[in-house]
C-alpha cells in the first residue's frame, strides 16, 4: 500500500472539519484513500452501486437515516440532493468529521457544495501519484524562495517517470499499459463525459483528447484546437472545461500586471498525468518520448504538474500561486511563482549544459521595475549552479 502524501493534511482538517471532500480524476486513488484511513466504526457506501444511488437522489433524508454515525460517501456527485440534508445533520452538532465524501467531477460538486455546505467542509484536489509516493519519499513542502538540494536522484530515469504516469492500478499493479489507459479511457468517456454533457460521438471527443494532449505544455488556442478536432470553436471551449472539470487537464494562468501591458491572457494546458498524455499522443516507449520534438513540452508540464500535486497534498506554509509569462512577441517564461507580491521566474529546459542565455526573457520582468525575487533554470545539470548575481541552474530534482 502507497502512503499518500495528502494523509496528515487530511487527517488534520478532519479533526477540525464536519465534512471533509477529496475531489480528482477518475482512478487517482481517491476511495482507496479514504478506506485506508477508515475507522472501525466508519461504514462505508458507494454511489456506483445503482440502487443506493437511486435511494440517495430520490429520497436523500431517508438514504441518510441508513448512515446515522461516521460514513464515507464514494462518488457523491451522483446524487447531489444529498447535499442540503448533509447540511441539516452536521448543523446538529459538533462531531467533527462526520462525512468523508469523494467525487470525480470538481466544478459540479464545487456549485453545490458551495450552496450547501459552505464554511462546514474542507475540499481537497487528489491527483495521481506524485514522485515522491511512487519512491517511498517524505513530503517536503516544495519553497521557490528558498530552493535546496534535499536528496539526489537518478536525473536518467525523469523521462521514464515521465512516460509511466502516475496512475495508482498502472504504477502498482504493473497492468498491461496499453490496455489499462484504453480501458481508463473508455471508462472516463462512458461514464464521465456523458454525465457532464450531451455528447453524441464519444469517438469525436476521444479525437478532441488527442489533440488537447498534443498540446501540453502549450498555450491555448481554441481555434487551432478545435480545427484539429473536427469542431467548431464553442464546442472546444464547452469540452475543454469537461477536462478541467474532470481534473484530467489543468490551465495554468498567464501572469498579469499593469506594468506587462504586453501579455497575452490565455492559459497553458498541462495534463495532469503525464503517463495518460503520452499513451494519447501515441509514445509507445520512454526512448521515443524523450528523443520526440514534444520532449520540451512533457518535462516542462512534468515538473508543473509535480509542483501543483506538491501544492494539493502538503499543509502549506507558504502561500504561493504559479503562473507562466508570455507577450505579443513570443517572449516567454514558463513558471513565475509569486509569494507576498514578489515573483520568482523560472526557466525549465531539457538540458546539462547550462548558461545564463536561457535566462534571457528575464529582462522583461527587470525593466517594467517589478519585485522579482531569485529565479533560474530547472534542467539536467546534477548540481546547483550560479548563472548571476540572482539566479541558479537547479537540477529537476529540487522539485521532490
Amino acid at each position: 500500500m502507497i502512503k499518500r502524501d495528502m494523509r496528515d493534511k487530511f487527517e488534520k482538517l478532519s479533526n477540525s472539519r464536519k465534512v471533509m471532500l477529496v475531489t480528482g480524476a477518475r482512478q487517482v486513488g481517491k476511495s482507496t484513500f479514504m478506506l485506508d484511513l477508515k475507522e472501525k466504526d466508519r461504514e462505508y457506501v458507494t454511489l456506483d452501486d445503482m440502487a443506493l444511488r437511486d435511494l440517495a437522489k430520490n429520497d436523500p433524508k431517508l438514504f441518510l437515516m441508513n448512515y446515522p454515525n461516521k460514513v464515507i460517501i464514494d462518488e457523491v456527485q451522483y446524487a447531489p440532493e444529498l447535499f442540503p440534508y448533509i447540511k441539516i445533520e452536521v448543523d446538529k452538532s459538533n462531531e467533527k468529521g462526520r462525512f468523508w465524501l469523494t467525487g470525480s467531477q470538481k466544478f459540479s460538486l464545487m456549485k453545490n457544495v458551495s450552496e450547501s455546505l459552505a464554511g462546514r467542509v474542507s475540499i481537497l484536489e487528489m491527483s495521481s501519484l506524485s514522485y515522491d509516493e511512487k519512491n517511498n519519499r517524505e513530503l517536503k513542502e516544495f519553497d521557490p524562495t528558498n530552493i535546496k538540494i534535499t536528496s539526489k536522484i537518478d536525473m536518467n530515469n525523469i523521462f521514464e517517470d515521465i512516460f509511466n504516469g502516475g496512475m495508482p492500478e498502472y504504477i502498482v499493479d504493473k497492468v498491461n499499459r496499453n490496455q489499462f489507459f484504453e480501458d481508463y479511457i473508455q471508462t472516463y468517456l462512458e461514464r464521465d463525459v456523458r454525465q457532464l454533457t450531451q455528447v453524441g460521438d464519444l469517438n469525436r471527443f476521444r479525437k478532441f483528447m488527442i489533440a488537447v494532449a498534443a498540446r501540453t505544455g502549450e498555450v491555448l488556442n481554441y481555434n487551432s484546437l478545435a480545427e484539429d478536432a473536427d469542431i467548431d470553436a464553442t464546442t472546444a471551449k464547452r469540452w475543454l472545461s469537461i477536462l478541467e472539470a474532470s481534473d484530467i487537464i489543468y490551465l495554468l494562468q498567464p501572469y498579469s500586471n499593469n506594468m506587462l501591458n504586453r501579455a497575452i491572457k490565455s492559459p497553458k494546458i498541462i495534463f495532469m498525468d503525464t503517463g495518460l498524455c503520452a499513451y494519447l499522443c501515441g509514445w509507445s516507449s520512454k526512448e521515443t518520448l524523450e528523443n520526440s520534438s514534444t520532449s520540451g513540452q512533457f518535462l516542462e508540464t512534468y515538473v508543473i504538474s509535480e509542483i501543483i500535486k506538491n501544492m494539493r497534498n502538503v499543509i502549506r506554509k507558504l502561500n504561493y500561486k504559479i503562473f507562466y509569462y508570455r507577450d505579443r512577441d513570443q517572449k516567454e517564461i514558463d513558471l513565475i511563482f509569486e509569494v507576498d507580491n514578489t515573483i520568482y521566474p523560472f526557466e525549465i529546459k531539457k538540458t546539462a549544459s547550462p548558461s545564463f542565455s536561457m535566462l534571457n526573457n528575464f529582462k522583461i520582468l527587470e525593466n517594467k521595475k517589478l519585485n522579482v525575487g531569485n529565479g533560474g533554470l530547472l534542467c539536467f545539470y546534477p548540481e546547483i549552479y550560479p548563472l548571476d548575481e540572482k539566479n541558479k541552474s537547479y537540477p529537476i530534482s529540487v522539485i521532490f
